[in-house]
């Protein structure tokens, strides 16, 4: 956990999770966290994707699969090789989070996946994302202000105003017929403080 909370509680399949538990570090190890900064090692795009599976010591014949699987499902094997703080934006964001579904985690938190990408590598992020949740059933909270593509890509929104709950539904509620006048303003466009 990068910050501990200071009040509330965390439930995980509707089952409290105590702060201070062993139970709460065994749950840590089933996310992943993909940041909007790309954070990669510098190493090979190859090696930072199998850098999870090496250190949960799957075997050398597990780890060859799973990462050339994930670097052709991502667009990047042909640049397995080429160290990655080499990568443009979208390139490296496309291996952290090729990297950070290795372990096949049950819960992925994504921190603005896209911000400042170029509209080709937006698509095939989203689409990733999308992909994701469908075959591997993998559940996926991300942090966007991007209305449109939270339009595009969510199940679920919670829109969130100075770190309180204004509103949360169906995307399709939200986006279409929100119970908050500050949700329809947001979702419309407008600017609200």
């Amino acid at each position: 956990m990068l910050t501990r909370p200071d009040s509330g509680h965390l439930y995980i399949h509707g089952n409290p999770v105590p702060a201070n538990s062993n139970r709460r570090l065994e749950l840590q190890r089933k996310m992943a966290l993909v940041f909007q900064k790309t954070l990669l090692f510098r190493d090979s795009v190859w090696n930072n994707v199998a850098y999870g599976l090496k250190a949960r010591n799957y075997s050398r014949k597990a780890i060859e699969l799973k990462v050339n699987r994930l670097l052709e499902q991502v667009g990047m094997q042909s640049l397995a090789y080429r160290r990655a703080d080499t990568l443009s934006g979208g390139e490296a964001q496309r291996v952290a989070i090729a990297r950070a579904v290795a372990f096949d985690p049950e819960l992925l938190l994504l921190d603005e996946p896209t911000a400042n990408l170029d509209p080709g590598n937006i698509e095939l992020i989203e689409n990733m994302i999308r992909q994701m949740n469908r075959d591997k059933n993998i559940t996926v909270i991300m942090v966007t202000h991007n209305v449109f593509q939270a339009r595009r890509i969510a199940d679920e929104v919670i829109f969130l105003d100075k770190g309180k709950i204004v509103e949360m539904g169906s995307a399709e509620k939200i986006f279409t017929n929100p119970d908050q006048e500050k949700t329809r303003l947001y979702v419309e466009g407008r600017m609200i403080y």
